[in-house]
């Protein structure tokens, strides 16, 4: 199906340093170079490793072609339409993401909803948020990093008994605030309903982003 959000061109680099910036964020291994995109050796239970290309190109259906196991994702920026004919039947499409970014001055924090506190620890290059319930359960979290000129958040999310309350634009205006240099670019990939949020914040989408994987087989 092809993307209903309007998408622009990008810096292909751009995605690179995103990619980066989710491994240090999440302790993964920096991507390498590997048939005309990157890839990174995740080593997760169920996520072996992702490759990731900037768009559908050669190397991306030689590299499917010479894969036949599950928990090895492939991700392209790429509506999954445009995939059609470059993969095996044994592949299946995930719901669909976005890469985004949000140009000019970040959204002013907001004030904590009644009843929650947000709490921000930072290590390094990576800031972690957690927006606290009265009685001091995670009603939502989320992780930002800052590295080679982009500004990351990744992992936003809140818990189903505290969504609908704007927990999810206070913790990323949180996250937001500790970005330090003005000259990052702010970069995310957001699910779809992630989108939505993101869209009245100010963000844009730059392309569809699309993910494969053979399916592990059921027990």
């Amino acid at each position: 199906m092809t993307s209903k959000h309007a998408t622009v061109s990008f810096e292909p680099d751009l995605l690179w340093r995103w990619v980066a910036a989710r491994s240090i964020a999440r302790g993964l291994p920096l991507p390498v170079p590997d048939h005309g995109g990157m890839r990174v050796d995740t080593g997760l239970p169920e996520e072996v490793r992702r490759y990731v290309f900037t768009s559908p190109c050669p190397g991306l259906r030689e590299l499917a072609a010479t894969i036949d196991t599950p928990q090895v994702y492939l991700k392209v920026c790429a509506a999954a339409a445009d995939l059609h004919g470059l993969l095996a039947p044994r592949w299946r499409v995930q719901p669909s993401g976005y890469l985004m970014a949000h140009d000019g001055p970040p959204v002013p924090a907001l004030p904590p909803a009644s009843g929650y506190r947000v709490e921000l620890l930072r290590d390094g290059a990576v800031t972690a948020a957690r927006i606290r319930s009265a009685d001091g359960a995670t009603a939502a979290s989320g992780y930002a990093a800052e590295h080679d000129g982009v500004f990351i958040l990744d992992r936003i999310l809140t818990h189903p008994d505290h969504r609908r309350r704007g927990l999810g634009r206070m913790l990323v205006t949180a996250l937001g605030s500790t970005q330090r240099s003005s000259a990052s670019r702010r970069v995310l990939v957001a699910t779809e309903d992630g989108c939505a949020l993101y869209s009245t914040l100010g963000w844009r989408v730059l392309s569809p982003y699309t993910t494969i994987v053979i399916p592990a087989p059921t027990q």
